[in-house]
């Protein structure tokens, strides 16, 4: 069973406000839930952020995924910090830590950087290599051609 922590829509229309909630997977978005561990409330200003950080250490520790919404909440309310020590909890949770995503991206930009330096390098030396081939080639004949003349006299 997949077990997900994601927002449950409550109240009326144009005023949500969400239950932060345990459920599996596989259930709709307002069906039945296993807990109910927080609420946002997004209409108040500034919004309201409350979330039981104890349960969703204990959700995380036995394979919880979080929502990408919850997940940004919980990096708000700074609970992220509370689990990311946990055994495990890295390889449970997605990769979604945007300072490691900067850094793998600029690492991917990097090495195609470095990927294209190395292309017009040896695009650089075939050409070069060419040029000089075609320079000898041009020439040999003409050397050729004058020390013949020469040798036969």
């Amino acid at each position: 069973m997949a077990v997900k922590i994601r927002l449950k829509r409550m109240g009326k229309k144009f005023q949500p406000f969400y239950r932060v909630v345990v459920l599996d997977g596989r259930k709709k978005r307002d069906g039945r839930v296993i807990e109910e561990i927080g609420l946002y409330d997004p209409m108040q200003e500034p919004s309201l952020i409350r979330i039981d950080s104890e349960r969703v250490k204990y959700w995380l520790g036995v394979g919880a995924q979080p929502s990408d919404t919850v997940f940004n909440l919980l990096k708000i309310t700074g609970d992220y910090q509370a689990f990311k020590g946990l055994p495990g909890a890295e390889g449970r949770l997605k990769v979604r830590d945007p300072e490691a995503a900067a850094s793998a991206k600029a690492e991917a930009v990097k090495a195609a950087a470095s990927d294209a330096e190395k292309r017009k390098a040896a695009a650089a030396k075939a050409k070069a290599e060419k040029e000089a081939a075609e320079a000898a080639a041009q020439d040999a004949p003409a050397e050729e051609s004058t020390e013949a003349p020469a040798e036969e006299a």
